[in-house]
């Protein structure tokens, strides 16, 4: 595992354990950043019953989905520090 891909699943880890309530356009960077980080198929599906729900995921999915892997986890890891306060090194 490199550094990049530890420091990735360190921060998924601390975002998992978030209590805090963020406003939904947040939620959605962390939702399309780590789907895009994680996802090794071409088609992306939302999970959930709620059509409003899943078209705004894909929406934030598809406003990102030209970046790289390694960029969306680089995106990720600093908004786990935005938000949480917390370094992750």
């Amino acid at each position: 595992m490199d550094d990049l891909e530890r420091r990735f699943h360190k921060a998924f880890e601390i975002a998992s354990a978030m209590t805090e309530k963020l406003p939904p356009d947040v939620m959605l960077q962390f939702y399309s950043y780590y789907k895009h980080a994680t996802n090794k198929d071409t088609v992306v599906r939302p999970s959930g019953n709620d059509n409003v729900r899943n078209a705004f995921k894909l929406n934030a999915y598809f406003q990102m989905a030209n970046i790289s892997r390694d960029e969306a986890r680089k995106e990720y890891i600093g908004l786990v520090e935005k938000y949480t306060g917390e370094k992750i090194l």
